[in-house]
């Protein structure tokens, strides 16, 4: 049996996808590949708020910094950073994977391909999301990334939102009541959400059910807060608190 041309094309483009052409693995943006190596005469800043530490040389040994100012085994890789600085990687605690792109109705399209490699770019070496649309994509791209498939920072899933009714978003689903959201987080917990995302229409008991079910299995929530506010939020989500300080919540608002 022979395939028309454009069959057969397609055939190729499907076969070269699933071979990970899109996703070459972390080697093609790797530089510097040694098991030791040693960055010499760099300044050092550790974002501490401390003074620079002039000429200085780090010891990088399996991935992990071993020492500073100590001595340089004979196979390190040696790499004179005169005149350079070295800082610590960023953290960004509030990423996303999508990009909006609103033509009368709001949708938010995924960048998964690009965003992780961005970041890692600039210099975040650990991102937290702090919500998706897409929470599947983004775990799957976790692991991805993880696992060396493609670069990227370490990656924090942030899922949700955990929106009530009203949502302005066709793509964020509406909780309907404290046992749908309980059931929402329940499960994308299992699926190794690191925290979640409550969104500006959520009710009060919706709200507490969220709280009680992630504290349960360890994660913790933001909040993108309308219909409940930070200190009533930061309340249901630790009872006890003293909230002379929205710095003393255990649920973090943001805008």
């Amino acid at each position: 049996m022979k395939l028309h041309p454009a069959l057969l094309a397609a055939f190729a483009a499907t076969h070269a996808f699933g071979q990970g052409v899109f996703t070459p693995g972390i080697k093609p943006f790797v530089t510097v590949d040694s098991p030791v190596i040693a960055l010499e005469h760099g300044r050092i800043i550790d974002g501490t708020g401390a003074a620079p530490l002039e000429d200085r040389t780090i010891v990088i040994a399996d991935g992990r910094i071993r020492s500073i100012g100590g001595e340089i085994p004979a196979n390190a890789k040696r790499i004179d950073l005169t005149s350079h600085s070295v800082i610590p990687g960023l953290v960004g605690m509030h990423e996303h994977l999508f990009y909006p792109s609103f033509n009368r109705v709001p949708l938010y399209n995924g960048q998964g391909f690009s965003f992780p490699r961005l970041y890692l770019a600039s210099g975040v070496t650990t991102a937290r999301t702090a919500g998706t649309v897409e929470p599947q994509t983004d775990l799957n791209l976790k692991r991805m990334i993880d696992s060396g498939l493609m670069p990227g920072p370490k990656m924090l899933i942030t899922v949700g939102s955990l929106e009530g009714k009203g949502s302005f978003a066709p793509q964020m689903p509406e909780l309907h009541g404290p046992e749908d959201a309980r059931r929402f987080v329940e499960f994308w917990a299992a699926q190794g959400a690191h925290s979640f995302k409550a969104y500006m229409h959520i009710t009060r008991a919706e709200l507490g059910a969220a709280i009680e079910a992630a504290h349960a299995h360890g994660p913790k929530l933001t909040g993108h807060l309308c219909s409940v506010g930070f200190r009533e939020a930061a309340r249901i989500g630790w009872p006890s608190a003293q909230l002379a300080s929205p710095r003393s919540s255990n649920l973090n608002a943001h805008s």
